[in-house]
């Protein structure tokens, strides 16, 4: 990682403005309650969880782009890729909407296949369906030298 980009996200994780409930851990953003979604639907119950986001993201213009993560599981894996996709994208609309420039989002989608529990279980299953919300560029620069789609399949464009 480029010592600029290191310093830019030190001095990030250590803002007390980060307070505004928003919680960073490594370059993923953990907001303050998960998303919610019906089960088989693409947009979120409530977007109310995305405010913290767009407060943030307002203040800090060097973060240039956003990577919106989109990951389902419990269901075969051609539908956890397209769902984990519409759902990447819906959230991307919804921060749009809440005033985000659509540039600085990248909806992707990774289906089934970066689970973070046992999939044999509700529970586990529970885990694995979530969306990731991880800076992706600094200043138009990619963070750490990694692919700014983080290796998942662009969901669509939240410009469109």
């Amino acid at each position: 990682m480029r010592g600029s980009s290191l310093a830019l996200l030190l001095a990030l994780a250590s803002t007390s403005a980060l307070a505004e409930d928003l919680k960073l851990d490594g370059h993923r953003i953990v907001l303050p309650a998960p998303l919610v979604f019906e089960a088989g639907r693409a947009e979120p119950s409530s977007p109310a969880p995305l405010a913290p986001l767009v407060a943030h993201l307002a203040k800090r213009e060097y973060i240039t782009l956003v990577r919106v993560e989109g990951h389902v599981a419990g269901v075969a894996p051609a539908e956890a890729q397209a769902l984990s996709a519409a759902r990447a994208l819906a959230v991307a609309r919804a921060l749009v909407a809440q005033g985000v420039d659509c540039k600085r989002l990248l909806p992707v989608a990774f289906g089934d296949t970066k689970p973070v529990a046992d999939n044999k279980t509700p529970a586990g299953r529970a885990q694995n369906t979530r969306i990731e919300l991880h800076n992706a560029t600094l200043r138009g620069r990619a963070i750490g030298g990694m692919p700014v789609d983080g290796g998942g399949q662009l969901a669509g464009d939240p410009c469109s």
